[in-house]
This record gives C-alpha cells, structure tokens and sequence, in this order.
C-alpha cells in the first residue's frame, strides 16, 4: 500500500551544499532556508558542526542557525560527528540550537576506515555518549547509514551488513535509523532488502531513504520503499550535492523530482513544487549553473529561463 502522505527531509543546505568548491555567503543559506520552510518543507537540515580544517563550506554554522527565522512545525537538524560537535551547536543557547542531531556510520569496515579511520565499533563507541547527551537536552538523534547498498572501495554490501550497524544505533539509543545509498548504486530490491532490516529493528515512521542518482535509479529506489510503506526520505533541492566517490555522481535526489513524482501518484508533501522550483532556481543562480533536478529545470525553463 502506498502511503497517502510522505516527509521529505531537505537537506540541500547541509548535504547539498558542504563539497561546493566556492564559499556560498551564509546570507544566502539563510534566504535557501527561509525560501524551502516558505514552499512547505518542514524538515530542513540545515548545517553541520565539523571542524572548518575538513569543511571550510560550513564554518558559518553558528551564524546561518541564528539568522534564521524559525517557523512553527519545522523541524531544523544539524549533523555533529563528535562531542565538540554537539557542544558547538548547543553552545549558543535557544539561538542556535537545533531541534535534532544528526550521526552517521559506514557500513563497510573499508568505507569506515577511509573516511574516519577507525572500525564501525569504535565509531559507534564515539558516538554513544554523543547519542546520550543530545537525548539528555531534549534532542531527537537521527543516525545515517552510508554506503548501504554500495561501498566505493568493498563494492557490494550485504542486508547483514546493513543489520549489524542498524542494530548498533538502536543499541546507543538513536531514535530514526536512515538508509543511505551513498554512491547511487542501489536498485529496488536490494534497497528493498536493506529496509527490510531496518524495519526489523525501529518503526516504520523512524526509517528513512537517501537516494544519490548517480545511475539514474533513485526515484525508483523511492518507489520501491513506497512499496513497503516507507514515507520519509531525504532529498535535496537542485539536486544539490556531489558524491567526492563516483566521478560522475549528480548527488542527492533532487526535491523538485520527487514532489513532481509524488503529485502524479496523488501522494501529499505538504510542499508547494511552484515555489520549490523557485528555491531552486535562486541557489543555482548563486552558484551559477543550471540546477541538476530535471523537473525543476523543465518548469524553469517553462517560465522563461535560459540556461546554457
């Protein structure tokens, strides 16, 4: 049964834009948020609090979080990799402060070693106190699987691998559990098989989908987790967002291609695709290229945009 309504979770100004080569003003980020919460979107996140040495894109975090205006009904998350992470975010009192974190694990030994250099088990031994302590101040924790239906350096990824780090968050206490299929390699029945475990172990309103469309295949992966009932995904506007892993990689799934998909199956978001398609519009035209969401650049073009 497909669901009647879906969440979809923006992540556009985190995800999206952290790998941009040029600096985006973090006045622009603000006005991207305020423009996606004004399309309808009620789960945004927004920043990430990492060391500016490996993320210059988001050495602005604390800045972007207090010139946002806040809507009622949005929920705004960030992710932190650590606990000086978690400590920045809530170091500046309810003028930053998000509504929810945001963890992540591999897994892959081999993607979990390359990326963070260090096992899966000693990085969900980092993050349990982290876990802890953002449930502590009221927080909502969402943890990230990457590298779900593919690793970059392993190849393919087993259901059991999946299980084995979706069992170790819900051991720490993570409260949603998200698939992501980092380089795009994931097609509908192995994606089916990855939330399946996960569902064994949260409901189905904690497990989420990350689609990358490297091959082309995310709003199909999509469609097949509607198949199960699946109804939260994350997705980001422009299709902003590259994979540093697969030479090629168009990113994240775009938002406006989802809502399109999801208008024509009758299926809610809550988002407005007219305004949507605006927002992306106004980020593209920051960084100065076309957006990578083929449905947004199809009604833009209607409108009477050009691009090169």
């Amino acid at each position: 049964m497909i669901p009647e309504r879906v969440t979809l979770v923006e992540v556009g100004p985190r995800d999206g834009l952290q790998n941009e080569a040029l600096p985006v003003a973090a006045a622009h980020k603000v006005e991207l948020v305020h423009r996606l919460q004004n399309a309808g979107l009620r789960e945004i996140e927004v920043t990430s609090y990492v060391s500016p040495k490996w993320v210059p894109q988001m050495a602005d975090n604390a800045q972007v979080m207090a010139a946002i205006t806040r809507q009622p009904g949005v929920r705004y998350s960030v992710l932190v990799p650590n606990m000086l992470g978690l400590h920045a975010a809530l170091a500046g009192g309810a003028a930053t402060r998000p509504d929810e974190v945001v963890v992540f694990g591999a897994a892959t030994q081999a993607f979990s070693r390359r990326n963070i250099n260090c096992s899966i088990e000693e990085s969900i031994e980092r993050f349990a106190p982290v876990v802890a302590a953002a449930r502590e101040a009221g927080l909502k924790v969402r943890a990230a699987i990457s590298c779900a239906l593919g690793c970059p350096y392993q190849g393919e990824v087993s259901a059991d691998e999946v299980e084995h780090l979706v069992k170790l968050f819900k051991a720490i206490g993570v409260h949603h559990c998200g698939v992501a299929d980092t380089i795009g390699v994931g097609t509908p029945r192995r994606v089916q098989a990855a939330m399946e475990r996960a569902l064994k172990h949260y409901p189905l309103h904690e497990v989420s989908g990350h689609f990358h469309d490297t091959y082309g295949q995310a709003l199909a992966n999509i469609h097949a987790c509607l198949e199960m009932g699946v109804h939260t995904f994350d997705t980001s506007v422009a299709g902003l967002g590259g994979c540093p892993f697969a030479k090629g990689a168009t990113g994240n799934v775009a938002t406006e291609d989802v809502v399109f998909m999801l208008r024509g199956m009758d299926v809610e978001t809550g988002v407005d695709l007219d305004a949507l398609v605006e927002s992306g519009g106004f980020i593209s035209d920051v960084l100065g290229r076309a957006p990578v969401s083929r449905a947004g650049k199809a009604l833009l073009i209607k409108r009477g945009r050009v691009f090169a």
